[in-house]
């Protein structure tokens, strides 16, 4: 996933859709999607009450916590291409271009803390206007950073996968990031996981999380497609 330029913040709740380690739990629903998923690890995600149709697309692992509603970083919700291209993306310019035309018609992002309470799951989908124009989108996208250490999602062979240790931000210290992305349909998906922590903490990308996710994010979505 790009990420938005340091300073820049990320504001979901008020937005409006416009038409334009290594342990992995079970699934369960996210934020606003919970009350649409029935109580079982195992059920199938519902379809969200929500005028955005991709809220109940959303599965993340069961024990995750919603994001500090406080914190405009960490808020879930829908997307239009401006408020994406305002609040989440790195590269607004090129990703304009991306959007337009792969005829984006809607977004939704998901925040949540993971279990141990480490780790952080952003899964953000977007609907375009066919499979092709997802397949150009998903590559677009995931050409804007290099990405050299792949790992395998078992389910999903299609899936383009990362997990790499970089300096954050933040001096002295380090983020570990597992990341994927697929498409199901006119849906392009983007998994991220990733932990903060000292230089000398030795942090290793969750790669099994993210696989987990992915394989059961595209599963939603699978059926959801047939």
């Amino acid at each position: 996933m790009r990420r938005a330029a340091p300073g820049v913040a990320v504001v979901l709740s008020a937005l409006v859709v416009t038409g334009c380690g290594n342990t992995a739990g079970a699934a369960t629903a996210d934020g606003p999607e919970a009350a649409a998923i029935a109580a079982a690890p195992s059920a199938p995600p519902a379809a969200e009450r929500s005028t955005n149709g991709l809220a109940g697309l959303i599965v993340v692992p069961a024990g995750s916590v919603a994001g500090d509603s406080a914190d405009p970083a960490e808020q879930s919700g829908p997307f239009s291409r401006e408020s994406y291209l305002d609040a989440l993306s790195a590269e607004p310019a090129k990703d304009r271009a991306l959007l337009l035309n792969a005829h984006f018609a809607e977004g939704y992002r998901s925040y949540r803390t993971s279990a141990d309470r480490r780790k952080h799951i952003t899964v953000q989908i977007f609907r375009v206007g066919s499979k092709t124009q997802a397949d150009t989108l998903r590559r677009g996208f995931w050409a804007q950073e290099p990405h050299d250490r792949p790992f395998t999602v078992p389910g999903v062979p299609d899936a383009l996968t990362d997990g790499r240790t970089v300096v954050s931000t933040s001096v002295g210290r380090s983020e570990a990031i597992a990341e994927t992305s697929f498409v199901v349909g006119t849906l392009v998906t983007e998994i991220t996981v990733t932990q903060t922590g000292e230089l000398t903490a030795g942090l290793t990308p969750d790669t099994a999380l993210a696989a987990t996710i992915t394989k059961q994010q595209k599963q939603s979505q699978t059926r959801k497609a047939g």
